[in-house]
């Protein structure tokens, strides 16, 4: 009898112990956020990385109370944000958004970078794929991808290309242009889409590859001309603009993705109060038709799909690299 007494007893005291252990994360998920939540963008304002953390941002923060404030820390392909994001402490109130560029294409062709992608990051959810595209200024003399190519590889060197920085996936996307077409052309590299659309628009550039996002206004008023985009069918928008894998570039084809990042080591219970938020959001038609206009379509899978999507393509960035021997840093 005693001994089952003391059973008895120590039982509800690991019942007891249980219950009070999970209270202060049950806490925590019910008064997150208490104060605004900061929101690293890793590249300049205007490219699409900013555009969708902006439109994804702004209604999180009525969901959840407080304001989500983006902050811009371009420079480095998206490396120098990434980097200061990793560092944040595991608190909830400092985030970052998840590119191509920033969790595979540059750990791929930069293993010095100050950040591990997979380690330092705890994946929320995938906001949003998009579609990429090669575009060119109006006064280029071509007027679709055939004859652009043709004058590419008439005059090797003659077509300079603006990105939203070095290692970036559209510094990725040229260089596999390259090789794939054996044209030459060279990078010029900015601190992020924007001021890359800009000199573009302005002629100082012939041409960009970027996220169509942030070209797509620029290409719908005219000042831009698409020639090729990366989506597994032709975009809505585009209906005359045929896919890399049509123009026999399949490696081109992928989408781009943007995501939600919490630094490692953030409370389970903070992660998907975020990822509820950010999967009503991305579920309200007003936002679906906002991503379909700018050639994206939502996603908001769980933080594990997230992170195995991560790894795949950075599995990819990095077996390319090493298959093709592309020198980017």
């Amino acid at each position: 009898m005693k001994a089952r007494r003391i059973t008895a007893m120590l039982a509800g005291m690991a019942a007891a112990a249980a219950t009070l252990a999970a209270v202060p994360g049950a806490a925590v998920a019910q008064s997150y956020p208490s104060r605004p939540v900061r929101v690293i963008v890793p590249f300049a304002p205007g490219g699409s990385t900013d555009i969708i953390a902006r439109l994804v941002g702004e209604r999180m923060g009525k969901e959840l109370g407080q304001p989500f404030v983006i902050e811009n820390r371009g420079g480095g392909g998206g490396a120098i944000g990434a980097t200061e994001a990793a560092r944040a402490a595991p608190d909830g109130y400092t985030l970052s958004i998840a590119t191509v560029s920033t969790m595979a294409i540059n750990p791929a062709c930069n293993p010095k970078l100050g950040y591990d992608p997979l380690k330092d990051f705890q994946p929320v959810t995938n906001f949003a794929h998009t579609a990429n595209v090669l575009a060119i200024n109006p006064k280029v003399q071509a007027n679709d991808y055939k004859a652009f190519l043709e004058l590419a590889k008439k005059e090797p060197g003659k077509f300079s290309f603006a990105t939203s920085g070095t290692c970036s996936i559209n510094h990725f996307l040229g260089e596999l242009f390259q090789l794939g077409t054996g044209a030459k052309i060279v990078h010029i590299p900015y601190r992020g889409s924007g001021p890359a659309i800009a000199d573009v628009v302005g002629g100082q550039v012939q041409m960009l590859f970027d996220n169509l996002p942030s070209s797509m206004p620029n290409i719908q008023a005219g000042r831009l001309r698409a020639l090729a985009v990366a989506w597994p069918d032709r975009v809505d928008g585009l209906p005359d603009v045929p896919t890399f894998k049509e123009l026999g570039l399949p490696l081109m084809n992928d989408p781009a993705w943007y995501g939600l990042l919490a630094p490692a080591g953030t409370p389970t219970e903070i992660v998907e109060r975020l990822r509820e938020a950010a999967v009503k959001v991305l579920s309200d038609p007003q936002v679906k038709d906002t991503l379909a206009k700018q050639g994206a379509a939502p996603v908001g899978n769980t933080p594990a799909e997230f992170r195995a999507e991560i790894e795949k393509e950075l599995n990819k960035a990095r077996d390319v690299v090493k298959k093709q021997n592309i020198k980017l840093e």
